[in-house]
Order: C-alpha cells, then sequence, then structure tokens
C-alpha cells in the first residue's frame, strides 16, 4: 500500500544512516513565464529562491548550483551547462561532472520548489531502497523536479554531450527504475509565474 500524503513514512533518525549524498540544484532556467528574470535571486518570505533550495540540501556534503554565480551563505560551486540553457538534462549531468567526489547517492532539485525541506530529501533517501532512485508524485501524478538517484545508475544511462543537451528528463529517466513517493503539504509546488510567487507568499 503507498503511503498517504499527510502520513510520511518513517525514515532513520540520523541523517547519516541514510548513507553520503551531495545535490545539485537546477537554476539556470530560461524562468520564460516570468520575463527572463533570474529567478533564483527572486524573494519569497525575505529569502531568495537560491536560499531556500539550498536549505533544502543542507545535509549534502557538496553542492553544486547550475546557474549564474551569485552570494550564498554556505560553499556551494557554480557552474553553467555549455551551450547555455540546455535544459534540465543537460544542467544536471553538468552539476554531476563538477562535483568532486561523487556520492553513492546525489540529490537533484529546481531552485523553484521553495516547499522542499531537508525532511523531504531525507524521506527520498530513504524511499531508494534496491531501486535506481526515487523521486516525488504529486497530487496530479506529476513528478515535480525533486529527486534522489544513484550515481552509478545515472552515469550508465547518461546520453554523450551532444546528446544530452535539449534531452527531456523523463527521456533520461526512462531506463532507471524509481521508487515514487507522494508529496507531502506543499513540497510539490513551484515557481513557474509571477502568480504562483504570490500564492505562496499569501499562504
Amino acid at each position: 500500500m503507498s503511503p498517504s500524503p499527510s502520513s510520511p513514512p518513517p525514515v532513520p533518525s540520523s541523517p547519516s544512516a541514510l548513507g553520503a549524498f551531495s545535490a545539485v540544484v537546477l537554476a539556470g532556467g530560461t524562468a520564460a513565464r516570468m520575463g527572463g528574470i533570474d529567478k533564483a535571486s527572486v524573494e519569497l518570505g525575505g529569502r531568495t529562491l537560491l536560499a531556500h533550495a539550498l536549505e533544502a540540501v543542507l545535509d549534502a556534503r557538496e553542492v553544486v548550483v547550475v546557474g549564474d554565480e551569485v552570494p550564498t551563505d554556505r560553499p556551494v560551486t557554480f557552474v553553467r551547462e555549455d551551450p547555455r540553457h540546455g535544459g534540465p538534462v543537460a544542467g544536471l549531468l553538468t552539476g554531476r561532472d563538477a562535483l568532486l567526489r561523487p556520492p553513492p547517492l546525489l540529490a537533484v532539485l529546481a531552485v523553484d520548489m521553495p516547499r522542499v525541506t531537508p525532511a523531504t530529501f531525507d524521506r527520498l533517501r530513504a524511499g531508494v531502497g534496491d531501486a535506481d532512485g526515487a523521486r516525488l508524485l504529486d497530487p496530479g501524478g506529476r513528478h515535480p523536479l525533486a529527486l534522489v538517484l544513484r550515481t552509478d545508475r545515472l552515469d550508465g544511462v547518461r546520453p554523450d554531450r551532444e546528446g544530452q543537451h535539449g534531452m527531456a528528463l523523463r527521456t533520461l529517466l526512462a531506463p532507471l527504475r524509481l521508487a515514487e513517493l507522494p508529496t507531502v503539504g506543499e513540497e510539490h509546488r513551484d515557481v513557474d509565474t509571477w502568480a504562483d510567487l504570490r500564492d505562496l507568499a499569501e499562504d
């Protein structure tokens, strides 16, 4: 039986019991529906969306942000895919390649999901089991861009550099066996439009 969205499965009490992980935060999109602004620098509740994302991966031993460099409260590595705006697969793989020490597990998060928390990634890591990774499943049956992958399994399905530009994320992930975890609360919500930002700010 799938866990109820209101009753997330228990996770080990110590994050270290879930295994070491690093994180890639995808912050290099075009934000076309918001006039092409740097979405990572947009503020919600007095903090940038990037600050929210970095808090969500607080327990990661290394964080790579795929996007333009901005000041942060914690050490991170900034990179850009080449050519720019290559899409989430190009961003993910560029970020993965920038890791100094590839971890057993890789957390991936879009910068525009401010309701994702460290508990979300604890749950995802605990949910991997013997699968190739774990991802969220929202109430509408969609997969928000917050997931955990086994790094070696990701490496086994990655395309060449030319092939990754413009590739859909679902195409990259199709060969992988991913556990699906129902979202809890508002962690599936993202900021695609100014109306989305306003609605989140009013909650």
